[in-house]
C-alpha cells in the first residue's frame, strides 16, 4: 500500500509547523520555499487539515498557519485520515459505520472473502501504527541523515514447500 503525495506532504507541512511551533503564525509559501513542495498543493492539503481541526490559520501581512493543538495531541492517524480519507490497504476493505471491517465483494456473493482476515490484519497494523505516533514523536526524533537505511521488523522469511 501507498499512501499518495497529500499524506507525504500533508504530514511534511505539519511536521514544519511542530518545529517552528509558537506564538507566531507560519506562512504557507515559507514552507513550500523551504521544502521545495508546490504551493498551490499544499494550500489544498492545509484547508483540509484546517476543517479537520488541526491547524488554524490567521490573516493578513503577519499570517499563516500552526498548529490546532499541541503536537503531543495529534496523532499521524488523525493527519492521514484528514488527507486520505479511511485509511484501507486494499479497496474493498472499508469500515462500517459501527467501527467493523467490512469486505465490499462478500456482499455480491453468499462466500465469505477468503482474505479478509489478512487485510484487516494489515490495516488493523497501519491503523495502530498511526494512532501510536504523535506528530511531537516525528519532531523530537534525531534527523536521520539521507542515504542511511533504517531497519526493518524482524520477520522470518516466507519459504515455499518444494
Amino acid at each position: 500500500m501507498m499512501f499518495s503525495t497529500k499524506a507525504e506532504y500533508g504530514v511534511r507541512v505539519m511536521v514544519e509547523l511542530a518545529r517552528r511551533a509558537g506564538e507566531e503564525p507560519i506562512p504557507l509559501a515559507e514552507i513550500a520555499a523551504d521544502d521545495g513542495l508546490p504551493l498551490a498543493y499544499l494550500e489544498h492539503l492545509v484547508a483540509r487539515l484546517r476543517r479537520a481541526g488541526l491547524v488554524d490559520s490567521r490573516r493578513g501581512s503577519r499570517g499563516g498557519y500552526l498548529l490546532a493543538r499541541p503536537s503531543t495531541e495529534i496523532t499521524m492517524a488523525e493527519v492521514v485520515e484528514a488527507l486520505e480519507g479511511s485509511i484501507a490497504p486494499i479497496e474493498c476493505i472499508s469500515e462500517a459505520s459501527d467501527g467493523s471491517i467490512v469486505c465490499s465483494r462478500e456482499s455480491h456473493n453468499e462466500r465469505a472473502c477468503p482474505t479478509k482476515l489478512l487485510w484487516t490484519r494489515v490495516r488493523g497494523s497501519i491503523v495502530r501504527t498511526l494512532q501510536e505516533t504523535t506528530l511531537a514523536d516525528l519532531t523530537l526524533a534525531p534527523a536521520v541523515p539521507a542515504g542511511t537505511v533504517l531497519p526493518t521488523l524482524d520477520i522470518e522469511p516466507l519459504t515455499t514447500g518444494a
